[in-house]
């Protein structure tokens, strides 16, 4: 039986690291749908595919006509796409930030799941791993469309786990507050240790995966690290 993982957003600072954590693993194949280039060597296993627009359906069908289905094959999915936006009370926010907010969030992820969901009808079965946001859990003031935009994710990650059940997809997402990447480092103060470590998410997200038979429909919260627990 063959596994194989697509990774959205692999260009990203998140989804670079993920990248980098799992075509080490066990896949046999690994998509890497990137929108810029990347430090990362094209190869038998690895697959680099440039995204375009993700917004547009026909971008998102373009992608999913490189990867083949078989039903010897499970395949599995990891989003990291996204974005954020915030600052703003409500009564200040404009609808442009709040369109923007909505499309990559929400409409670019509608839209893999769609199509990954599609292929996983011509497999063996698959898994879907999305990356939501800890104040999508936990509202505070100055984020209404970035916290808005994440909770509509969670709905689709919810209903999809439950329609999914039919074609053998379990789907879930992860909730993490602060990641220690290069471009939150440059403004967070506080304890670095006890903000999310990429390379712990890859792990997670791996572990979902290898027990996706019995997680499903879950938004898992990271709101911050317990550094003297591992």
């Amino acid at each position: 039986m063959m596994q194989e993982l697509i990774i959205f957003g692999a260009s990203g600072e998140l989804g670079t690291i993920v990248s980098n954590s799992f075509i080490k693993g066990k896949y046999n194949k690994v998509y890497l749908i990137v929108s810029r280039t990347i430090n990362i060597k094209p190869s038998k296993k690895v697959i680099l595919i440039n995204s375009g627009d993700l917004t547009n359906e026909l971008g998102v069908i373009e992608v999913f006509k490189r990867i083949r289905p078989s039903k010897k094959k499970l395949v599995f999915l990891f989003s990291a796409v996204g974005g954020y936006v915030g600052g703003n009370l409500i009564w200040d926010e404009s609808i442009s930030n709040l369109h923007m907010m909505l499309n990559k969030n929400l409409i670019t992820n509608f839209l893999i799941l769609k199509h990954f969901a599609l292929l996983v009808q011509k497999c063996l079965g698959g898994a879907a791993v999305f990356t939501s946001a800890y104040t999508s859990l936990s509202p505070n003031e100055n984020n209404s469309v970035y916290g808005l935009s994440k909770s509509a994710l969670n709905y689709l990650i919810k209903v999809a786990s439950v329609e999914g059940k039919s074609i053998n997809m379990s789907v879930n997402g992860i909730a993490p507050y602060i990641i220690n990447t290069e471009t939150n480092n440059s403004w967070f103060s506080g304890d670095k240790n006890e903000i999310i470590n990429p390379k712990e998410i890859a792990e997670f997200v791996e572990n979902i995966f290898n027990n996706s038979n019995i997680i499903n429909g879950n938004i898992i919260s990271m709101p911050f690290r317990l550094k003297n627990l591992k």
